[in-house]
């Protein structure tokens, strides 16, 4: 199957059967991948948990609003989670990363306010995000990306201080009956033409008048 492909197949999991399971080496591959995600300076300001135990799973499934079933009946739940402070994130990258890139983050993003920071750092995980859905689907690993969950709890759940949690997604293999799969419910998107635009290499701007 091509990545084409395995995109076109993807979808968001709605119901999971929980007798069938991901083989080891596909989730330690998941973790690989995850941790070669990119980032904007190789800044890496998050930390990704993956929970298979069922007392765990069902404890986080209580405090994640719609998807309480499909967490239980998942294979796994991986939680992604970044820096809850400032000082963290500034240790780790003052230990890991060249002094040009903390120079960049000194000069140009350090100055922002706290909250403006903590946003970039959510857009570093959303990149993760992005790339480990797209491996999921190139593994035939079925994936429920979820913002339905109560990150205060999570943290709380997971004992986690350094790290706030802030999207999680459900993994494993659809049930047959999955009415979301695009066999059942075929998959609608904005036509190419509205959201793709093309400049071609022979373009040329036309001169002032």
């Amino acid at each position: 199957m091509s990545f084409l492909e395995a995109m076109q197949n993807r979808y968001t999991t709605k119901k999971y059967d929980p007798t069938q399971k991901i083989e080891t080496d596909k989730i330690d591959a998941l973790k690989e991948v995850l941790r070669l995600a990119p980032s904007s300076i190789n800044s890496q300001p998050w930390q990704f948990t993956f929970v298979s135990n069922p007392e765990m799973k069902a404890k986080l499934s209580e405090v994640s609003w719609l998807n309480k079933e499909r967490i239980q009946n998942s294979d796994t739940l991986v939680v992604f989670s970044r820096h809850s402070t400032l000082e963290g994130f500034e240790k780790q990258i003052e230990a890991s990363l060249p002094e040009g890139a903390v120079n960049y983050y000194k000069e140009f993003i350090k100055p922002w306010p706290e909250h403006q920071v903590k946003a970039w750092f959510d857009r570093q995980l959303y990149l993760a995000l992005g790339v480990f859905l797209s491996a999921c689907a190139n593994m035939d690993i079925d994936a429920t990306p979820m913002e339905g969950i109560e990150p205060e709890n999570y943290d709380k759940i997971l004992g986690q201080t350094e790290y706030a949690a802030q999207v999680a997604v459900a993994i494993g293999h659809r049930d047959p009956e999955d009415f979301n799969q695009p066999e059942k419910k075929p998959k609608t998107r904005l036509a190419a033409e509205t959201v793709i635009k093309t400049i071609a290499k022979n373009f040329k701007t036309c001169p002032n008048n």
